[in-house]
C-alpha cells in the first residue's frame, strides 16, 4: 500500500492545493505571532534592570509617604508624569511624558550621550532621538508644567534609554515633587534600613515585573491566535470540503483495490496516511513560511520605526511544536470523516458508475437541529444585551452568536442552494441560460454547495462583524472624543488675560481655518476657607468648536481636574452649588463636571453677572482639515507663551490613528481567513469540473458553446460567493449589534449602532468578484475537453 500512498500523492498533487494552502497559512500566522511576541517581548526586557543597577531594594507601587521617606534618607524615585513641555521657540507637545533623572552618580542610569548629567535642580536631560526629531540642543531652556507649578529648566546633555522606562525628557526629582501626582514606578535604595511592607530586593521586584510585562505581551499574543484558530478551523472546512470531492471522485479507484485483495483496512489507512503526509508536508512549509515572514516583518518595522521597541526574534519550540502539531490535526480532523465512508464501501462498487458526490440533501433531523439551534442562539443574544453586568453579558453573546452560527452550518444544505436558485433566477434573466444551469446545478448537489460556501461564509461573517462593530465603535468613540476635545486648539489664559493681538496673529498662522476671542474672567471660589482662583469663559457663538458649546444659565461646566480644586469628590460634584466672585461681583452656578478641556465654562448671561468688563481669557481655533496639530502646536504656542496650549485636534489624531491601526490589523488577520476560503472555493470548483466532465461535454455536444460553458461555471461561482457573502454579512452585522449594544451600551449610552453600508455593499461585491476569478483557471481546464473525448471519460 506504499506504492499506492506515493502514487496518489504524485497523482492528485494539484487537487490538494487548496488544502496545503489552508494549512501553510494558518501554521504560518501562528509562528507570525510568535515571532512578534518574542520580539516585543526582548525589546521590553533589554535593559529593564538598567536603573535597578546600584538599589538593594525596590518598594513596588509606593504611597506618598514611602516616597518621602525614602528619598528623604538617600534613595530614589523612579517616577514619570505627563506634562506640557515647550521651548522658547515651539511647542514640544501638551502632554509629554517627563522622567526623573539623579544628581547622584550613582542613580544615572540614562546612558550619556552628549553634554552631561544634571548637578542641581533646574537642570536636565533630554532623550537624544527626541532631541533630535523636536531640534532641542545643549542650552536650550524648557518650560514643563502648567501655571504655578511650571518649572523652567536648561538641557544640559543629551541621553540614550532603555525603552522600558524611556522619556524624551528627564527633570530632578525635587521638581517634579511640585507636580500634582506624578507617577511612581517604584522608590529605589541602597540600604535596607527599616523595610516598608512591599519590600522588595531587586532580583525579586525585577522577576515580579518581568511577570507582569510577560503577561501583558501574551494576552496580545492570545488576540492575535484567535485568528490563527480561525483560520484554523476555515482549514478544516475546505480540507473537508476537498477530501469529501476526491475520495468521491476515487471511489472506483478504492474498489478496485478492495477487489484486488487490500482489506478495508489498508485502504482506510492509506488513505490516512496520505492525509497525514499532506499535513506533516503542508505543516513544515507553513513553518519555513512562517520563519521568514517572522523575521521580515520584524525587520521592516524596525526599518520603519526606529523606536519600535521591537528586540531579536526568539522562535520558541512550544509555539513551533504548537504550530507543527495543529496543523497536522486539522489536516487529519479534517479527512476523518471522508475516510468513513470507505468503510462501507464493497468491492462490487468498480463495476458500477459512481455518482461521485453524495447529492442528497440534509436530512430532517439536521434541519430541525439547525432551526433550533438559531432560534435559539437568536434568542440569547436578545437575552444578553439586556444584561446588567457587561462582561458577563458579552460571554452570553459570544455563546449565543456561536450557537446561531453553528444553527446557520446546519441549514446550509437546504438555505444555500435556495438562495442560490433564488439569486439565479434574477441573474437568468441578464445572463441567459448560463444562470440557469449554474442555479440548476447548486440544487443537484446541496451538500457540495454548503460546503463550498460555509469556508466564505466563516470569513465574511467575521469581518462583516469586525468591520460594523469597529465602525460602532469608532463613531461612538469619535463622538465621546468630540465631546471631550470640541474645541481643534485652544490657548488658554491661567491668571492674566491675553493679548488682544492673539486673535490676528493666530488667524495669520498657516493652517489655521479661523481663530476668535472667547470673554471670560478670573473668578474665585471659597474652599476651606481660602479662595481658589478659577478662570471662567462665556463660549461665543459660531461654528468654530465640532459641537454646540452652550451654557444653560446659572450652571458651569467644568472639568475632574479643574472641580478637585475645590471640592473634595470631583468625580461627584456635579448638581453641587458653588459661588464664583469677581471683584464685589458674586453668581451661584450649579456644577455640571465632564470630561472636558480647558477653563471652566459660564453662560454669557452668567458672565454679564460676575463682570461688565470681560477680557480675552482664551483664544479658540479652527484648523484646516489637513493641518498637522503638533506643527500647528507648536507655531500657536509661540504667540502665547504664558498661556496653557490645549491640543484636541492632536488628542482626536492620536484617537483616531489607534483605531485605523486597529482595524486594519484584525482586518489583516481576518482577510487570511478569506483568501483560504477563496482557495478553497476555487479547489471545490476545479474538482467539481473533473467530476462532471462527462456532464460539461453531453451540454457542449447539445449545443452549449465554450463560451456558455465558461459563463456557467463563472456564474456558479459568482452565485455562490455572492450568497455567502449575503448570509455572511447580515449574520456579522447581528452579532456586531449584539455586542456592540453590550460593550459600547455599557460605556456611552449615548452611542448609535452604526453600521458601515457602504463597506458592507463592498465586501459582498468583493466576494462576487473573488469568486469569479476563482473559475478562470476550472473554466479553462472544462473548455479544453471536446465533447467526444467528454463523452468518452470513464
Amino acid at each position: 500500500m506504499r506504492t499506492v500512498l506515493f502514487a496518489s500523492l504524485r497523482t492528485y498533487a494539484r487537487r490538494y492545493a487548496a488544502a496545503v494552502v489552508a494549512v501553510v497559512a494558518a501554521v504560518a500566522l501562528i509562528v507570525v505571532t510568535n515571532a512578534l511576541t518574542s520580539a516585543t517581548k526582548s525589546g521590553l526586557f533589554a535593559g529593564i534592570d538598567a536603573p535597578f543597577r546600584n538599589a538593594v531594594g525596590a518598594v513596588d507601587l509606593p504611597t506618598e509617604e514611602v516616597t518621602q521617606k525614602y528619598t528623604e534618607k538617600g534613595g530614589w524615585a523612579l517616577a514619570a508624569s505627563m506634562q506640557p513641555v515647550r521651548t522658547d521657540k515651539a511647542m514640544l507637545g501638551q502632554e509629554v511624558m517627563v522622567g526623573a533623572v539623579s544628581t547622584e552618580k550613582r542613580w544615572q542610569w540614562q546612558e550619556l550621550e552628549a553634554g552631561r548629567f544634571p548637578t542641581r535642580a533646574g537642570e536636565s536631560v533630554v532623550d537624544a532621538n527626541a532631541a533630535k526629531t523636536n531640534k532641542v540642543a545643549i542650552g536650550d531652556t524648557l518650560r514643563v508644567g502648567t501655571g504655578e507649578s511650571a518649572v523652567e529648566t536648561t538641557v544640559v546633555g543629551l541621553v540614550d534609554a532603555p525603552s522600558m522606562w524611556s522619556s524624551p525628557v528627564y527633570v530632578t526629582w525635587p521638581e517634579m515633587q511640585g507636580w500634582k501626582n506624578p507617577y511612581v514606578q517604584a522608590v529605589l535604595t541602597a540600604g535596607t534600613g527599616d523595610e516598608a511592607d512591599k519590600w522588595l530586593n531587586t532580583d525579586d521586584y525585577l522577576t515580579e515585573l518581568q511577570t507582569q510585562l510577560n503577561k501583558e505581551v501574551n494576552v496580545v499574543a492570545y488576540m492575535v491566535l484567535i485568528f490563527a484558530f480561525i483560520a484554523l478551523f476555515v482549514s478544516v472546512l475546505v480540507i473537508t470540503n476537498t477530501f469529501s470531492i476526491l475520495f468521491a471522485q476515487r471511489m472506483r479507484d478504492f474498489a478496485l483495490l478492495r477487489a484486488m485483495g487490500a482489506t478495508k483496512r489498508q485502504v482506510l489507512r492509506s488513505v490516512r496516511r496520505e492525509a497525514l503526509a499532506l499535513g506533516l508536508l503542508a505543516s513544515v512549509l507553513g513553518l519555513v513560511v512562517g520563519a521568514v515572514l517572522g523575521w521580515g516583518i520584524v525587520a521592516i518595522v524596525r526599518q520603519l520605526a526606529e523606536t519600535a521597541p521591537l528586540g531579536e526574534v526568539a522562535l520558541e519550540w512550544p509555539w513551533l511544536l504548537s504550530a507543527f502539531v495543529l496543523g497536522t490535526l486539522t489536516t487529519l480532523v479534517a479527512s476523518w470523516l471522508p475516510t468513513r465512508r470507505l468503510m462501507r464501501l464493497s468491492p462490487l462498487a468498480a463495476l458500477r458508475p459512481q455518482e461521485g458526490f453524495d447529492v442528497r440533501g440534509a436530512g430532517m433531523f439536521r434541519l430541525g437541529l439547525g432551526v433550533l439551534g438559531t432560534l435559539a442562539g437568536i434568542g440569547i443574544i436578545f437575552v444578553a444585551v439586556g444584561w446588567d453586568d457587561a462582561q458577563t453579558g458579552m460571554l452570553i453573546v459570544l455563546v449565543g452568536c456561536g450557537i446561531t452560527f453553528l444553527g446557520v452550518m446546519l441549514l446550509g444544505p437546504a438555505l444555500v442552494p435556495g438562495l442560490v436558485r433564488l439569486a439565479g433566477a434574477g441573474l437568468a434573466r441578464v445572463a441567459g441560460s448560463p444562470a440557469k444551469l449554474a442555479a440548476a446545478n447548486a440544487g443537484r448537489n446541496p451538500k457540495r454547495t454548503a460546503a463550498t460556501a460555509a469556508s466564505l461564509l466563516v470569513g465574511v461573517t467575521l469581518t462583516t462583524g469586525v468591520l460594523t462593530g469597529m465602525n460602532t465603535i469608532r463613531a461612538a468613540t469619535l463622538d465621546e472624543m468630540a465631546e471631550q476635545h470640541p474645541i481643534d486648539i485652544a490657548l488658554q489664559a491661567e491668571s492674566e488675560p491675553l493679548a488682544d493681538s492673539v486673535v490676528g496673529d493666530a488667524k495669520a498662522v498657516p493652517g489655521v481655518a479661523d481663530a476668535v476671542a472667547v470673554p471670560g474672567a478670573l473668578a474665585s471660589v471659597e474652599a476651606e476657607g481660602k479662595p481658589v482662583p478659577v478662570p471662567v469663559v462665556a463660549p461665543p457663538a459660531g461654528d468654530i468648536a465640532l459641537r454646540d458649546l452652550t451654557v444653560k444659565p446659572g450652571t458651569m461646566v467644568l472639568s475632574p481636574v479643574a472641580a478637585s480644586a475645590f471640592v473634595e469628590d470631583s468625580f461627584e460634584a456635579s448638581g453641587e452649588k458653588v459661588t464664583l466672585t469677581v471683584g464685589d461681583r458674586t453668581a451661584t452656578v450649579t456644577l455640571d463636571v465632564r470630561e472636558i478641556d480647558g477653563a471652566a465654562q459660564i453662560s454669557a448671561a452668567t458672565l454679564r453677572e460676575l463682570t461688565t468688563d470681560p477680557q480675552t481669557y482664551a483664544v479658540w481655533v479652527r484648523a484646516d482639515a489637513g493641518a498637522d496639530p503638533e506643527d500647528l502646536a507648536g507655531t500657536l504656542g509661540v504667540l502665547a507663551p504664558d498661556a496653557e496650549l490645549i491640543n484636541g485636534k492632536a488628542q482626536r489624531a492620536w484617537v483616531e490613528l489607534q483605531l485605523d491601526v486597529f482595524t486594519w490589523a484584525v482586518i489583516g488577520l481576518l482577510a487570511i481567513s478569506v483568501l483560504i476560503a477563496l482557495a478553497g472555493i476555487a479547489n471545490t470548483l476545479g474538482l467539481s469540473v473533473l467530476e462532471r466532465g462527462r456532464e460539461h461535454a453531453l451540454l457542449r455536444a447539445l449545443g452549449l458553446t465554450k463560451r456558455q460553458l465558461r459563463r456557467t461555471l463563472a456564474a456558479e461561482a459568482v452565485l455562490l460567493s455572492a450568497v455567502a457573502a449575503v448570509v455572511g454579512t447580515a449574520l456579522g452585522v447581528f452579532f456586531a449589534w449584539g455586542g456592540s449594544e453590550i460593550l459600547i451600551g455599557d460605556m456611552l449610552p449615548d452611542a448609535r449602532f452604526d453600521p458601515p453600508v457602504l463597506q458592507l455593499i463592498g465586501v459582498v461585491v468583493v466576494a462576487g468578484v473573488a469568486g469569479l476569478v476563482s473559475c478562470v483557471v476550472p473554466s479553462k481546464r472544462a473548455t479544453k475537453v471536446s465533447p467526444a473525448e467528454g463523452l468518452a471519460l470513464d
